[in-house]
């Protein structure tokens, strides 16, 4: 995908683009108080020896907060890539490494490496919706984050959410209300578009929202949302997804000189990926993100596991424009399901509330998943639980750990930028 980018797009030489990459692989990187805490809580990497060694002392202890990680191997990797493109990584000795570390696991996988030849990216057309005066731009299916970030802002574009502070009981209300609503519609209707077909337009469409807007209750929640039935879709085609949805990636966003925005998730799905580490780097646990149950109620679910399909998953990379099309600004994050919910809180607190983008990126998290109503633990937001609910809310206390990356031009110019504090992203410029 990165390869076919940058034929499109690119400016430097492919191979110069590897270097920052291969540099910080061969001088190493400090472990931090975040990834220590992960290996503390890690029950499976150290079966993979590759991993054990790389992660761990001899002890079979984490290596220590400030202990540097040198990954030649993944350096060598680069290389090959940087070399020879995409046919580095999908071909030859690496291709094999893979497939053979696959096959040969305790409990084997299909991979073969025709698969792996085979795979290419997909260019897809963004999913664009109006807010307020801006054109929010995400990615349509096989993401379902582009969907429900769109459905969220569209349905709570009737209410005045700029005279309600960002943590009251009131927007909280509203938002996690609009959630069960996106999240219903979600684990019904969104999966790969070349084997199902998801009606996206109908699911975005302004009457749509505005009808499903009604359904919230500005003053007590009507619990489990039911999915709507947009367009030319009938409710009882569909069964309801059940996929465990682990989270685990990562989020970049940028500006160039010439004003050109970039905004990417990519994940290797929950925390270590598949446990298998070859030549340097994680293998993917992304089939998690495919219903486990091929069908509910009789009904074919539509995200479920087919030959050649993408799953679905959650990423939400976004970009702001203006009336003008102009792109204003680029947001995502990290967090498995709960990235919709992160990014479509930052862009509230961007577009309502007018915050710069670390405050947004500050904000204490909440939202429903279409089950409780979820409050980020440690966040000072315990004093919402009674009011919530007397609304009706089940409501839950938990670790919400976003990854924000937002960037915002600004209207005298220059850009401001906001790392999210949960984790080790910054914010640096040229």
């Amino acid at each position: 995908m990165l390869y076919a980018a940058h034929q499109q797009h690119g400016k430097l030489p492919w191979a110069a683009l590897a270097q920052p990459a291969i540099q910080l692989a061969e001088q190493g990187f400090a472990v931090s108080p975040r990834l220590y805490t992960l290996l503390v809580q890690e029950t499976r990497l150290q079966a993979d020896a590759n991993a054990r060694r790389y992660f761990f002392s001899e002890d079979g202890r984490p290596r220590p907060v400030g202990s540097l990680l040198r990954n030649p191997d993944y350096a060598d990797t680069l290389r090959r890539i940087a070399r020879q493109g995409p046919a580095g990584f999908y071909q030859g000795p690496v291709a094999a490494d893979m497939v053979r570390a696959v096959q040969n696991h305790p409990t084997p996988g299909d991979l073969t490496l025709a698969d792996l030849a085979s795979y290419r990216p997909k260019q897809r057309a963004p999913l664009c919706g109006p807010y307020r005066q801006w054109q929010v731009c995400g990615m349509g299916a096989p993401s379902s984050g582009g969907v429900a970030v769109l459905q969220l802002l569209g349905m709570l574009a009737r209410f005045q959410l700029n005279t309600l502070p960002p943590t009251s009981a009131d927007a909280v209300h509203l938002y996690s209300e609009a959630g069960r609503l996106a999240f219903a519609d979600r684990e019904r209707y969104l999966a790969d578009p070349d084997f199902v077909a998801v009606p996206q337009a109908g699911l975005i469409a302004p009457d749509y929202l505005a009808a499903r807007s009604q359904l919230i209750d500005p003053q007590r929640s009507h619990g489990p949302a039911r999915a709507g039935e947009p367009a030319g879709v009938k409710l009882s085609a569909w069964g309801r997804d059940a996929a465990p949805e682990l989270p685990s990636t990562t989020h970049l966003v940028a500006f160039d000189r010439d004003g050109r925005a970039a905004s990417m998730t990519s994940s290797v799905e929950d925390a270590f990926g598949s446990r298998i580490m070859v030549r340097g780097f994680l293998l993917n646990n992304q089939m998690t993100d495919f219903s486990f149950l091929p069908e509910q109620d009789g009904a074919p679910v539509a995200n479920r596991i087919q030959p050649g399909k993408r799953p679905r998953s959650a990423m939400s990379p976004t970009l702001v424009l203006d009336q003008q099309g102009q792109v204003q600004m680029a947001v995502g994050s990290p967090g498995g399901s709960l990235i919709i919910h992160y990014v479509a809180q930052a862009l509230l607190g961007l577009l309502e509330w007018r915050l710069d983008p670390q405050a947004a990126a500050n904000l204490p998290h909440y939202g429903s998943r279409n089950g409780p109503t979820e409050l980020e633990a440690d966040q000072q937001l315990e004093r919402l639980v009674e009011p919530l609910r007397q609304r009706g809310h089940e409501v839950k206390l938990t670790p919400m750990t976003s990854g924000l990356s937002i960037i915002v031009r600004q209207p005298q110019g220059g850009y401001l930028g906001g790392a999210d504090p949960r984790r080790e992203g910054k914010v640096s410029g040229f």
